[in-house]
């Protein structure tokens, strides 16, 4: 019979044990956002870390980086093909150089209001668009809510000839270029780390965004006006390197896909409670007026705008533009 030295059994048995530390260690989640944590993204990433390390102790764990400190605008969908990051959630317009069907989220006033965008997202087209990128390895796992988006400036919006000449910030996003060219302003691409003080500098005049985007980045210190405009959704897609996902031990990859519904739903249901309060918040602090448009004022800034969807029609498909519409009915 083959006997093992006694040099080879501790050999084996040291192989052995270092192959069992080696499986026991944790897939590390790098979770990667250009947001502050008391918004609804950075809540979401908080919750998401939570669950995942409490429902799979030792498997997973989860590194959250908020406010841009890891990779910022511009570089953290580089940074999730490259698998330097595990998890991103890009706002929705950051996706048209991967298909053009997700510009339908930035047409302005297509959504009356965030339970029709919740409609549409739920629908069977809007779970289509989820995995529209896999070719480009990219995998959509949820919708999270920001809000419905307001428009701020160093002047008071009430009619879209007011917005003439002014410099919006605004994402890389054709339609969103397109929508305040509508209105004859000039929009200026702009990472949201830099947007502060492109507002303060005046370097932009203007920005759109969600209430807990104006106050939890103190926008609302820099601008004179906020008009609530509700002209259009700012949304995230949290999604993942496609090869990493499909790479994931079954058990877990399940775990985590049961916590995204929990995490989606619960960031859902808190956006609008966290939108509520900052907006409270900047009525508290008295350094911008609020203004609340007439149904006259707001269908003017609809009739001038809506243009837009006609020139992206045939690049995200007029049935998926109809679809989207149709949500604004319950």
């Amino acid at each position: 019979m083959f006997k093992l030295t006694a040099k080879a059994l501790a050999c084996a048995l040291s192989l052995s044990i270092a192959g069992m530390a080696q499986a026991a260690e944790p897939i590390v989640i790098k979770f990667s956002h250009v947001v502050a944590e008391n918004t609804p993204k950075g809540q979401g990433a908080l919750l998401f870390k939570k669950l995942a390390e409490e429902r799979l102790p030792g498997q997973v764990k989860v590194e959250v980086y908020a406010n841009s400190s890891l990779f910022g605008d511009g570089k953290e969908m580089e940074a999730l093909l490259l698998g330097d990051v595990q998890l991103i959630a890009p706002s929705l317009a950051k996706f048209e150089q991967y298909t053009k069907q997700l510009q339908v989220f930035d047409l302005p006033f297509l959504f009356d209001n965030i339970a029709a965008v919740d409609r549409f997202q739920q629908s069977a087209a809007g779970q289509g668009l989820l995995k529209s990128m896999e070719s480009k390895n990219i995998t959509g796992l949820a919708y999270w809510h920001n809000g419905m988006k307001q428009l701020s400036a160093n002047k008071a919006l009430y009619e879209p000839k007011d917005a003439r000449g002014l410099k919006f910030r605004v994402q890389a996003s054709a339609v969103l270029e397109e929508q305040f060219k509508a209105v004859r302003a000039n929009p200026r691409k702009m990472s949201f780390a830099e947007v502060y003080q492109g507002l303060q500098t005046g370097v932009v005049n203007g920005a759109e965004n969600p209430w807990s985007n104006i106050y939890s980045q103190k926008m609302h210190e820099v601008q004179k006006f906020i008009t609530e405009s509700d002209h259009g959704v700012l949304d995230y897609m949290l999604i993942t390197n496609t090869t990493f996902w499909n790479g994931l031990p079954a058990d877990v990859r399940s775990e985590l896909e049961k916590i995204n519904v929990e995490v989606a739903a619960e960031v859902n249901k808190q956006a609008d409670a966290l939108n509520q309060a900052a907006k409270q918040s900047i009525v508290d602090a008295k350094t911008s007026e609020i203004i609340q448009l007439t149904p006259e004022q707001r269908g003017k800034w609809r009739d001038a705008m809506k243009p837009v969807w006609k020139k992206f029609e045939a690049d995200i498909g007029a049935d998926l533009i109809k679809a989207a519409e149709a949500s604004n009915q319950q």
